[in-house]
């Protein structure tokens, strides 16, 4: 069993030769959100991943082992309520409300421009639908938001810096009154 105790988001400094190269492993959500889990990766090898707690895996980041092997995740598709908006009698500000409802109830949730995913629950799914939004049910990768005290969540659902300021205030806010 190989020990992988690092994490790579998104294979950061890796070629693509190596990444191509990499042996994969396919995870659903609810394993990639855990710190400590065994897998079997695409060559068959066991895995034993014990990363920092509070540490999620994503789509796409690479694990490395003690070994030094690379072993690509691949967010496995699962299922999930895809949410979308009536095109004929809504607006896309349907898919906002119904993303602050589901934030209220502190529900993982994927956002996307144009719909959102969250993991099937009968009673979310009729509230939602009563909201005249189209839920359906589908097989496909979850990817949902990660905290907002996590610290600072890029686009690709990844902490970090960007390639641009917010000036002298870099987020904290003062107000005089």
């Amino acid at each position: 069993m190989i020990q992988m105790n690092k994490l790579l988001a998104k294979g950061a400094g890796l070629s693509q030769v190596l990444l191509k190269r990499a042996a994969s492993v396919e995870l659903d959500w609810d394993v990639r959100q855990k710190s400590r889990f065994a897998a079997t990766d695409s060559t068959g090898r066991e895995l034993a991943i014990f990363l920092p707690r509070g540490q999620a895996v994503r789509g796409g980041d690479v694990l490395v082992g003690e070994d030094g092997s690379l072993v690509r995740v691949i967010a496995a598709p699962q299922k999930v309520l895809h949410i979308g908006w009536c095109r004929q009698h809504g607006t896309a500000f349907d898919l906002t409300r119904a993303a602050y409802h589901l934030g209220n109830r502190h529900v993982p949730i994927e956002l996307q421009a144009d719909h959102l995913k969250i993991e099937p629950d009968h009673v979310l799914a009729g509230m939602l639908r009563s909201m005249h939004l189209i839920v359906t049910e589908a097989e496909m990768p979850f990817e949902p938001e990660g905290g907002a005290y996590g610290g600072h969540v890029t686009h690709d659902g990844h902490g970090g810096h960007h390639g641009h300021s917010h000036g002298a205030h870099e987020g904290h806010h003062h107000h005089d009154h």
